[in-house]
């Protein structure tokens, strides 16, 4: 009989931001079974994606040090996770929220944010990602004192989330079992503070970060860093090895997690999985074993609308 866990008790949806499981994805390496791979499901945060750790710890942040106020609204630009998150707690905490995305990102984004209350500045689709940054940046130099821009992009409080929260939990799930760690390029936070944590252990955790093959790509909240405006807290010579992988890839393994492990995740966990298992056959050829941690960034969920880039099936 199994013994019953005492569910946590908490006084703020807040709270549940974090503490993430690990689930092993058996199988999903046939050319390395020495090798354990780790998915971090990101998707147990209560905005459904591994972007409310940094959204809360900026948020937090600001408020402690004044810069967040009850009259001024909360600004940035987003592919659709942070601004989920932030919309989260904003109305868990009271303050407006608004957000420049491209104006092609899926609807399931578009009307969860608004359900929360917030404000939609859609950017030219054609200019990504970018191009939200720019008009943010645009808005927000227009109205200073109207709005509190906490720049995920720049902001040290992203990346600190990881190092505290991210990384400290891996280790503490894992210990000196996990050998590497692999994930996606976006914003970078997720890399950067979840690689400075690792590399400070012993003994030292191999850091691969994952970014798009092509300049012109499917996978959403991803970035080609040598296309794209790099973002302040990227730093390129922190990890140890930065690997390329196709939106085919990406999309390909989104569709077998969700066959044979059931889990529904998006393109970009696709690509997380398909590094890591690039990384597990290179470890058992290398060394015989290892153990590989990767991060489940969302559910396909927000991704069911169609979208600029698109399979098409050859049967």
């Amino acid at each position: 009989m199994s013994r019953l866990v005492r569910s946590r008790r908490l006084g703020s949806v807040l709270e549940a931001v974090g503490n993430t499981p690990l689930i092993r994805l058996d199988g999903i390496a046939p050319d390395a079974p020495g090798v354990e791979i780790y998915l971090k499901l990101e998707f147990a945060n209560p905005g459904g994606s591994v972007k409310d750790r940094p959204a809360k710890r900026m948020v937090e942040d600001a408020i402690k040090d004044g810069r967040l106020t009850p009259d001024k609204i909360l600004i940035d630009s987003t592919s659709g996770n942070t601004g989920v998150a932030y919309s989260l707690m904003g109305a868990a905490l009271g303050f407006r929220v608004a957000l420049v995305m491209p104006k092609n990102v899926t609807k399931a984004r578009k009307d969860i944010t608004q359900a929360f209350g917030t404000e939609l500045i859609f950017s030219d689709p054609m200019e990504g990602s970018d191009g939200a940054i720019r008009l943010v940046k645009k808005i927000v130099d227009e109205n200073p004192d109207k709005y509190f821009y906490p720049d995920q992009y720049s902001n040290p409080s992203n990346p600190l989330a990881h190092y505290h929260g991210t990384g400290a939990e891996i280790l503490d799930a894992l210990g000196d079992r996990i050998t590497h760690f692999c994930t996606g390029l976006g914003t970078s936070g997720t890399v950067m503070g979840t690689t400075r944590r690792l590399h400070e252990h012993t003994p030292r955790v191999t850091c691969v970060a994952i970014e798009p093959a092509e300049a012109l790509h499917g996978l959403e909240g991803l970035k080609h860093m040598a296309s794209s405006i790099v973002p302040p807290i990227y730093d390129a010579t922190l990890p140890d090895e930065i690997m390329s992988i196709s939106t085919e890839d990406g999309w390909d393994m989104s569709d077998r997690l969700a066959a044979t492990h059931g889990l529904n995740v998006g393109h970009s966990t696709g690509a997380n999985v398909a590094g890591a298992v690039k990384l597990a056959e290179r470890a058992q050829q290398e060394r015989g074993g290892g153990c590989i941690v990767t991060i489940a960034c969302d559910r396909a969920d927000r991704y069911f609308a169609p979208q600029k880039w698109e399979r098409r099936y050859v049967w």
